[in-house]
């Protein structure tokens, strides 16, 4: 499931750095690990980071510890080394609204 605009921001990728995370995605779907990944705890709970390097650094954060969906929450071209704030805080904000809308939807509120 993506959230956001995160399919568009993915769509937006380089050929080669599309086909990868394509990949890696589909890996996670059947209960793998992405060949390059490292925990975001401080997104959310079970949220990680597929690292892509195909000359430019991209990075999809995503959360699979939900049993309906692997949720993508964020998908990016990565310029420095350190993850910026804003797209840090854009994932927090997406994996927020997915806990709570699963709230209310297991509450019948949704």
């Amino acid at each position: 499931m993506w959230l956001g605009s995160s399919l568009e921001d993915l769509r937006g990728f380089p050929e080669e750095a599309r086909r990868t995370a394509g990949y890696q995605l589909r890996r996670v779907q059947e209960g793998l690990e992405s060949n390059d990944w490292k925990a975001m705890a401080d997104i959310g709970p079970g949220v990680k980071e597929i690292r892509l390097h195909t000359g430019a650094e991209h990075r999809v954060f995503y959360v699979a510890r939900f049993a309906e969906a692997v949720y993508v929450l964020h998908a990016f071209e990565k310029k420095a080394q350190k993850t910026p704030k804003r797209d840090l805080e854009l994932s927090q904000k997406r994996y927020r609204d997915l806990v709570e809308a699963r709230r209310k939807e297991r509450h019948g509120k949704g």
